[in-house]
């Protein structure tokens, strides 16, 4: 996709936009639709044929599951798909995953740099102010 196509298409859905709101609403939306496309390519290259297509071989499409998991920009539901012989090991977002954010690497540069957890927890609150929330627990669990 060319600069020029990327633009027109940012002016035209610019338009709804009114409060910084609509923009979060907006990138979650889009960030949901990447994610949720780049999985189901993912699934058509391992059953090795597209959605709608006669498959190949015993395994094919089964549905999707549920997850929600942790952005930057808090939290993100998706569609997962899955296949009936549950072969499939998505790498996008894969198996047990929850968070999909740099803070994992950044809280381990705190420890490394010997802040506490509590410490970590106030850093983040400050730093991200109400966008991003983050527990003893998480920070914690990072590091395990």
């Amino acid at each position: 996709m060319d600069e020029a196509t990327i633009k027109s298409m940012a002016a035209e859905l610019a338009k709804g936009l009114k409060t910084p709101e609509d923009l979060n609403q907006m990138t979650a939306v889009f960030k949901k639709f990447m994610i949720e496309t780049a999985l189901n390519t993912e699934l058509s290259d391992h059953l090795g044929y597209e959605k709608h297509q006669p498959k190949k071989g015993s395994n094919s499409r089964n549905g999707f599951s549920s997850k929600t998991i942790t952005t930057q920009d808090g939290q993100l539901a998706l569609d997962i798909p899955r296949d009936r012989e549950g072969s499939f090991e998505p790498q996008i977002i894969k198996k047990h995953q929850t968070r999909i954010t740099s803070m994992d690497d950044q809280i381990l540069s705190l420890y490394a740099k010997g802040m506490t957890n509590r410490e970590i927890v106030a850093f983040f609150k400050e730093i991200r102010c109400r966008c991003v929330s983050i527990s003893h627990q998480q920070s914690y669990r990072c590091c395990d």
